[in-house]
């Protein structure tokens, strides 16, 4: 497990990230279906509706992709963030998937933490390109996209089904 304390010294309760497991699956779903309306998200063309939102363990247990949870002190996952192959992209893109945090745990430096770890984890299973869609609205999360090297595109690349996405991004890893 990874702490924010272990990088940006104390900040309240310790919050950690690990690889999720299926007992999570529940946990990480309400999150979703929890956060993603805060910012009108939650119609047709956005993630909340993914078929693997119920199932997220076994959706990011197979080669080339991965997820990790982000529990308090208690244990309660109060976050998430994953990556995968871009559905109907070019090989060697991915996608940041599912990169959510209930309001206790934002703003405590875990996004940037966990955000850069997956962009680890990316270059390590070879993508060359991470890419990642969001909507207006999600200010803070696109300031820490610019901030970790994301630059924003003019159109979608890939098929995700998430049309309701108006903002995108993409990031070299080399």
């Amino acid at each position: 497990m990874r702490s924010v304390r272990d990088r940006f010294g104390n900040l309240g309760p310790m919050l950690t990230f690990r690889p999720i497991e299926p007992r999570d699956d529940a946990a990480m779903a309400a999150l979703i279906r929890a956060v993603m309306p805060e910012f009108g998200a939650d119609g047709p063309g956005f993630a909340l509706h993914d078929p693997e939102v119920d199932f997220m363990s076994r959706a990011y247990g197979v080669p080339g992709a991965a997820y990790f949870v982000v529990v308090d002190e208690a244990g309660k996952v109060v976050g998430g963030a994953g990556v995968a192959a871009l559905e109907g992209g070019e090989s060697g893109v991915c996608e940041l998937r599912k990169m959510y945090f209930l309001p206790e745990a934002r703003g405590k430096g875990m996004g940037e933490a966990l955000l850069r770890h997956c962009l680890q984890v990316a270059k390590d299973l070879g993508y060359r390109t991470c890419y990642l869609e969001t909507l207006t609205g999600m200010d803070q999360a696109m300031k820490l996209y610019g901030k970790v090297g994301f630059q924003p595109l003019c159109a979608p690349m890939g098929r995700t089904g998430h049309g309701g996405c108006d903002r995108w991004y993409a990031r070299e890893l080399a």
